[in-house]
């Protein structure tokens, strides 16, 4: 399914369902910073690019767990575009998708503060659960934000 947006930079982007092989890996460490983590979500799920020029910009990735349920697992922008809207577009294209495949609920899981939380909760996800030590647990080096370390992950959901 292929979908172009002006975008606020007045740069045509188009999304797209991608094989995996098609999102760089440095693209999905943006938003997790582990490789092992990426690769056991992966292979298995859909995965959806943001195109500029024909170069990857964007990505997201979401798996059904479910009949009725999937998974957020990564959505990252580049660098050098955040802060323009591409997540935001993507995020809505993939939630359209979502609910083409007639899924009922999205998930994810996050941080307990700053800016993916607050970009989440403007899509409209809400808080289901907080899972204790999380990134402690799970992470082999820390993860830092701000100067503040990620410890507990947020639960978040979005009915469909």
């Amino acid at each position: 399914m292929l979908n172009t947006l002006d975008c606020p930079l007045d740069q045509k982007v188009t999304f797209a369902e991608v094989p995996p092989r098609v999102v760089p890996p440095s693209l999905l460490l943006e938003a997790d910073p582990s490789a092992a983590s990426i690769a056991s979500y992966l292979l298995d799920s859909w995965c959806f690019a943001g195109f500029q020029n024909k170069v990857v910009i964007a990505a997201c990735v979401i798996k059904k767990t479910d009949t009725n349920l999937a998974e957020l697992f990564n959505i990252s922008v580049s660098p050098e575009f955040q802060g323009s809207g591409y997540g935001t577009d993507l995020l809505k294209h993939v939630i359209q998708f979502t609910r083409n495949k007639k899924i009922k609920r999205l998930e994810l899981g996050t941080g307990t503060f700053g800016h993916q939380l607050a970009f989440y909760q403007r899509m409209g996800f809400r808080v289901s659960a907080v899972i204790k030590n999380h990134f402690l647990d799970n992470y082999d080096e820390p993860i830092w934000e701000k100067g503040v370390q990620h410890k507990d992950m947020l639960r978040l959901y979005l009915d469909l």
